[in-house]
Parts: C-alpha cells; sequence; structure tokens
C-alpha cells in the first residue's frame, strides 16, 4: 500500500534537506528521498555539497593552510617549526569525519522535524488522484504518492568529451577530494571555483600545479580589477595558469596523464602529470528521474523548466537547485527550497537574484555580490567607483596577510549599491555585509556611516564606501 505524504522532496542535497524541513516545520506531513551512500552503505544526505563539495573541499583548503603557515609563516611570529611533514591519510580522514559529522547533523534534523526520511533513488510512477506517484528504489523498494513534489536532484560534474571520469588518473571534484598522496605534478582543466581551490589544496602540500583554462580571461565572470589582483596573487604563489588554451588529445597510463593542447598563441604542447582534475561545470541531474512518464518538460542543457516560482510545467510539481537555471551554489538552492516549501503552505516565498554572493575559498579569498564594472558599462549605467586596499587595513598587517582590496560601485545619480567586490583576508564574511546593505537598497553612504570596529578586516569596506565619493577616514 502506497504511503501518502502532502509533500514529496526528491534528493537530500542543499535545496532538497532544507525544503522538507521547512515544509515540516510549516505544518505538512513530509518525505525526503536521497540515494547518497556512506562508505558502509549507509544514508549520506547532504548532496554533492556536503560528501563531495563545499564541505570537504573546505576541510582539505583548511588543512592545506595550516600546512603552508607552518611552512612558510610561523617564522615570522617567531614560532620554530622543524621537519614539517604533511599526513594525507590523517588529513583525509579528519575531511571524512566532518562531512559524516553533517550528514548526521542532516539525518538529526530529520527526525527532529518528523520528516521521514527513504534511503534510494526516487523516481516518477505516473499521475494519480491527489498527486504523484514517487518510486524509491532502495534496499527495499516502497511506494509513496505526494500531493506536491519537490525535484533537488543537483547536479554531475561535466566530463571532456571522449575523457571519462576514471577518478583514479582522470578526476572529477569527487577524485580530487581523494588524492591518496600528494601528486608530483597535477594538471587541472578549467580555472573555476573547483579548479583553483582544489590547485590550491595540492599546490601547498607541494604538487607542481598547472591549470588549463579555455577562455582568454581569468575569471571572466569576476570583476575585472578583482580578478587582476588575484591572478597576481595566484602567480606569485606558483600556480601555473594558462589562458587561452585549446585542449586536444588525453591520454593516461600507468604513469599519468598526457595532455596535448595549444596555447594562447597557437603553438603545439604537452603537459603531462600524475593526475588530472577536470572543472569544467557541471550539468543538471536528472538521470533516473523518470520525467518522461509524467510529461516533466526538460531544457536543452537537461535542466528541469521551471518559471520564477520554481513552478515546472506540470501542476503540483517543483524544481529547485542546480537542476534548475540560475547558478549551481548551495545557498542560492536553499534560498529556493525555503521559497518553495513556503509557497506551498500559501505564504511568499522570496528570492532575490541580485543578492546572492559567489566565493572562492582561495587564498586570497574572492567574493562578490552584484553587477561587476563591466557588466554596467556594458548597460550604460552611471556608477561611482571606490576602492580600499587591504595593504592599508591595520588589522590586516596584524594577521600579516595584506593582499587584495575591497571594492564598491554605485550609482552615480542616487548612490544605491550596485555591487560589491572582494578579493582578500575572509572576503567570504564579509560580503554578508554588503548582501544584506544591497538587500535593503542601502547607499554607499550608509556603510560609509556605518560605526565598524577597530582594527578589523570590515573597516576596509567603510573604506571602500567612502572612497565612492572620494573621502576617506585613513589618515
Amino acid at each position: 500500500m502506497s504511503k501518502q505524504f502532502d509533500v514529496i522532496v526528491i534528493g537530500g542535497g542543499p535545496g532538497g534537506y532544507v525544503a522538507a524541513i521547512r515544509a515540516a516545520q510549516l505544518g505538512k506531513n513530509v518525505a525526503c528521498i536521497d540515494e547518497w551512500k556512506n562508505d558502509k552503505g549507509g544514508p549520506a544526505p547532504g548532496g554533492t555539497c556536503t560528501n563531495v563539495g563545499c564541505i570537504p573541499s573546505k576541510a582539505l583548503l583548511q588543512s592545506s593552510e595550516h600546512f603552508e603557515h607552518a611552512n612558510h609563516h610561523f617564522a615570522d611570529h617567531g614560532i620554530s617549526a622543524k621537519d614539517i611533514k604533511i599526513d594525507v591519510a590523517k588529513m583525509i580522514g579528519r575531511k571524512d569525519a566532518v562531512v559524516k559529522q553533517n550528514n548526521d547533523g542532516i539525518l538529526y534534523l530529520f527526525k527532529k522535524n518528523k520528516v521521514s526520511f527513504f534511503h534510494g533513488r526516487g523516481s516518477f510512477v505516473k499521475a494519480v488522484d491527489g498527486g504523484y506517484e514517487i518510486k524509491v528504489a532502495g534496499a527495499t523498494e516502497e511506494t509513496l504518492v505526494g500531493n506536491q513534489i519537490i525535484v533537488a536532484t543537483g547536479s554531475n560534474a561535466r566530463a571532456l568529451p571522449g575523457v571519462p571520469f576514471d577518478e583514479v588518473n582522470v578526476l572529477s571534484n569527487d577524485g580530487a577530494l581523494r588524492i591518496g598522496a600528494v601528486p608530483k605534478k597535477l594538471a587541472l582543466i578549467g580555472s573555476g571555483v573547483i579548479g583553483l581551490e582544489m590547485g590550491s589544496v595540492w599546490r601547498r602540500l607541494g604538487a607542481e600545479v598547472t591549470i588549463l583554462e579555455g577562455l582568454p580571461t581569468f575569471l571572466g565572470a569576476v570583476d575585472e580589477q578583482i580578478a587582476k589582483e588575484a591572478k597576481k596573487a595566484f602567480d606569485k604563489q606558483g600556480l601555473k595558469i594558462e589562458l587561452g588554451v585549446k585542449v586536444g588529445e588525453v591520454k593516461t597510463g600507468k604513469k599519468g596523464v598526457s595532455i596535448a593542447y595549444t596555447n594562447a598563441k597557437g603553438e603545439a604542447q604537452q603537459l603531462d602529470a600524475d593526475k588530472l582534475i577536470v572543472s569544467i561545470g557541471r550539468v543538471p541531474n536528472t538521470i533516473g528521474l523518470n520525467a518522461e512518464a509524467v510529461g516533466l518538460q526538460l531544457g536543452e542543457r537537461g535542466e528541469i523548466v521551471v518559471d520564477g516560482d520554481c513552478k515546472t510545467n506540470l501542476p503540483g510539481v517543483w524544481a529547485v537547485g542546480d537542476v534548475v537555471r540560475g547558478p549551481m551554489l548551495a545557498h542560492k538552492a536553499e534560498e529556493e527550497g525555503v521559497a518553495v516549501a513556503e509557497r506551498i503552505a500559501g505564504q511568499h516565498g522570496h528570492v532575490n537574484f541580485n543578492t546572492i554572493p559567489w566565493v572562492i575559498y582561495t587564498s586570497p579569498e574572492i567574493a562578490w555580490v552584484g553587477r561587476t564594472e563591466q557588466q554596467l558599462k556594458a548597460d550604460g549605467v552611471k556608477y561611482k567607483a571606490g576602492t580600499f586596499p587591504f595593504l592599508a587595513n591595520g588589522r590586516a598587517r596584524a594577521l600579516g596577510d595584506t593582499t587584495g582590496m575591497v571594492k564598491f560601485l554605485a550609482d552615480a545619480a542616487t548612490d544605491e549599491i550596485l555591487g560589491v567586490h572582494i578579493v582578500g583576508p575572509m572576503a567570504s564574511e564579509l560580503i554578508a555585509e554588503a548582501v544584506v546593505a544591497m538587500e535593503f537598497k542601502a547607499s554607499a553612504e550608509d556603510i560609509a556611516r556605518i560605526c565598524h570596529a577597530h582594527p578589523s578586516l570590515s573597516e576596509a569596506t567603510k573604506e571602500a564606501a567612502l572612497a565612492v565619493d572620494k573621502r576617506t577616514l585613513n589618515f
């Protein structure tokens, strides 16, 4: 006999588990289906973010940053350390423990909020009176019926044409997080978030890292001034980034990987490496969803087609996160998940795509919200810009990290903040102030007149806001 629910969520990643919990909090009888498994075959909810994305990559970034500080920066503080070594197995073990803590935390939240969890792959069977029949294929097969369905099945790593991931020599983000020893030479294709973060981890641990990027510009989605500042920092660290390349044949063998490519000048090149990480984007995951059984509309990229409220072409079926349009960001998925749960409950869920922050957790960190200077120029928007370097910030000097700057862009007539861009220490935390300010339509002057603690990195945001009107407090 089928089990009946008000809401069934297919997928337990950031969009899915948050949607399930919020719907339950709003009084709905909710089921969440997720197929991720841990190394023992047990449930591991949290999706790509928790299992092979945001969380484990930050754990490795933290470990590798400690290693780099011990090797290169402790002496500046009068701390002597000799014969520093990295135990990669232990580092990976710590990462796995962090992941499991997050998996267990989600299962606890399901139990606390009375969300029924089903471990297995969820797929559509047919439309029925009162909603849709959903099959759960796991250790045992179950049939559920839901009045409202939220699809949150996430995305998968995009492979190079003709070069499948073997997770031994050619790695996706999954394999990149499980490398068992520091490779002597590491190649990456794609200089996006995954490429830069994973390249940074293994470069700090001693690998010779080369990143091949097809675009002629570095971080094209980032404000150009900020991207140039970041590129200078990465070059100084020894992270080799080649732009404007065209990748040719990729060969794998017992000794690793060989990549044939042409550089920006059109010259034939060959790069030999122990491992290759491919980070050329991600594709929406609708594999096994059986969308055709109910006529769920998919787009050209395989994404589920939704409107501005995340409604699909089917009544009572919604979709959120990486499997729909928009940026593939965990926090974007969470916002959509909450909004959909609230819409199902008759409330007015809200997602403002203009104030979704972006972060790259390298060192220096890169974070931004709103429009870039090049976008404003292209749109013919009259604006004012203000920048402030961390080199002139007292807290940054005390931290020993003065790389980068804060940049404000404001409307020339109204002074409303149009974009904030940061490269430097703790940019991921500093950007939140800008997000709040923009959500409330604040002006640059509003930030400039707010008291910021001294000494703090946030004073750089105040100074950048002041600089919009050619002012400064940095005497």
